[in-house]
């Protein structure tokens, strides 16, 4: 195994972990700036009133983006478990 086949994983599981994570955090970030323009404009600071909505959006959006990043994540790991096999690393 040389230096590039070890960059390609790297790659390959910085690629894998933003695009698993994306969708939820993508969620996560919208519903919280929903929520802090509400906040700004009605000027009700409510600490709880940020975190609520945003489990309440993360879950279904979880579990509606877990086959896509179960996917990458086996196949990454399929691929990195394949390499190991053989004998390259």
């Amino acid at each position: 195994m040389n230096d590039t086949d070890a960059y390609a994983i790297f790659s390959d599981t910085v690629w894998t972990i933003l695009i698993a994570s994306g969708p939820v955090l993508a969620l996560a970030t919208g519903v919280g700036l929903v929520i802090a323009l509400l906040q700004a404009l009605t000027q009700v600071q409510e600490m709880t009133l940020t975190f609520v909505p945003k489990i309440v959006a993360i879950g279904p959006g979880l579990v509606a983006a877990m086959p896509c990043s179960y996917g990458r994540v086996s196949g990454l790991s399929d691929r990195v478990f394949e390499i190991t096999a053989s004998g390259a690393l």
